[in-house]
């Protein structure tokens, strides 16, 4: 679906399909040039989906789960991908962890998410500590990466952040334009942007950009250049054998976390930057807020009961609604 639309003086053009398990929206700032960065970002993300898929059987990340602890050459992308995972955990101090992949096996998210919900077997919940993410070795300079034989990759909290950092960039050197990519609302934006930046909703529930919130409270804000991300344990729920179940798992325990947040948004240098500080601030919960901010991130954190806090640099401008 191709959408146009005006950003204060210059003209820009949407378009919004379907891709890992989510919903892709890429913006442009040069119309003429939509369908030709549709079919690039396109071409991007099914190489992202071959090297970094968990519910893939041919993916390259699937089949680290044989390697028995032995170092294996990987594709310069899965490489790229491992390596922002590892990045983010120990930035976060382990909050965001990619070797919790049998923990969410464990309670369920096994398949994609639309499956997910569909399913009813029954889960049994049990306090597991991950096996860390020092625990994976990864060579740059050989291309080659060890997982210890039992330990499950996920790169769910990072992947998405990374491919939209990676697709704006992309598109915006071989168009010439500005460029925004979206993947389920993990946005990343490159190029010269629309005056007074990219205009976006930063919001509690998942829902069309054309349209206002029907629940929660919601700011619009401009983004210039790098990510923006929210993360949130709202989103992606199911329920299965009498618990209410979400992505977001805690390392400590390998089960959902329990956060005094519902939402959190981050804007940083880059998307990846941002959706790992998001989530782990989801995972590190009173002490996000304080965390957040000794990192000098501009955020924005909605408690549970919908109480609205930022931290300094998160835009006076920007415009609050509850709806």
């Amino acid at each position: 679906m191709s959408t146009s639309l005006t950003s204060r003086s210059r003209t820009t053009a949407a378009a919004e399909w379907r891709a890992l398990g989510t919903t892709v929206r890429v913006v442009v700032t040069e119309p003429a040039l939509l369908d030709s960065c549709d079919l690039l970002l396109a071409r991007h993300l099914a190489e992202v989906d071959a090297a970094c898929s968990r519910f893939r059987a041919d993916s390259e990340l699937t089949a680290l789960d044989a390697t028995a602890g032995r170092p294996v050459r990987v594709s310069p992308l899965l490489a790229e991908a491992l390596d922002t995972a590892l990045r983010a955990a120990e930035a976060t101090d382990g909050a965001v962890d990619p070797t919790v992949g049998s923990a969410m096996d464990a309670i369920g998210y096994d398949r994609d998410f639309t499956l997910v919900r569909e399913d009813d077997r029954p889960v049994r919940l049990t306090v597991r500590r991950t096996p860390g993410w020092r625990t994976v070795l990864l060579d740059r300079a050989t291309g080659t990466v060890t997982v210890p034989e039992g330990v499950r990759l996920d790169l769910g909290a990072t992947a998405k952040a990374w491919a939209a950092d990676r697709a704006a960039q992309t598109l915006a050197d071989a168009a010439g334009c500005g460029v925004l990519v979206s993947l389920g609302g993990d946005t990343a934006v490159a190029g010269e942007p629309p005056a007074g930046g990219w205009q976006i909703r930063v919001q509690d529930v998942t829902g069309p950009v054309d349209e206002t919130p029907a629940e929660g409270p919601y700011a619009t804000v401009g983004l210039h250049s790098g990510g923006l991300a929210t993360s949130g344990t709202s989103a992606r729920r199911w329920r299965r054998g009498g618990h209410d179940l979400h992505h977001i798992v805690d390392p400590r325990t390998g089960l959902p976390v329990r956060s005094p947040w519902r939402t959190v948004s981050v804007a940083a240098a880059t998307c990846a930057d941002a959706n790992a500080a998001s989530t782990a601030a989801l995972v590190k919960g009173a002490g996000a807020h304080r965390w957040l901010t000794r990192q000098g991130l501009p955020a924005r954190l909605v408690a549970q009961n919908g109480t609205v806090v930022t931290t300094p640099g998160w835009p006076t401008t920007a415009v609050e609604a509850a709806a």
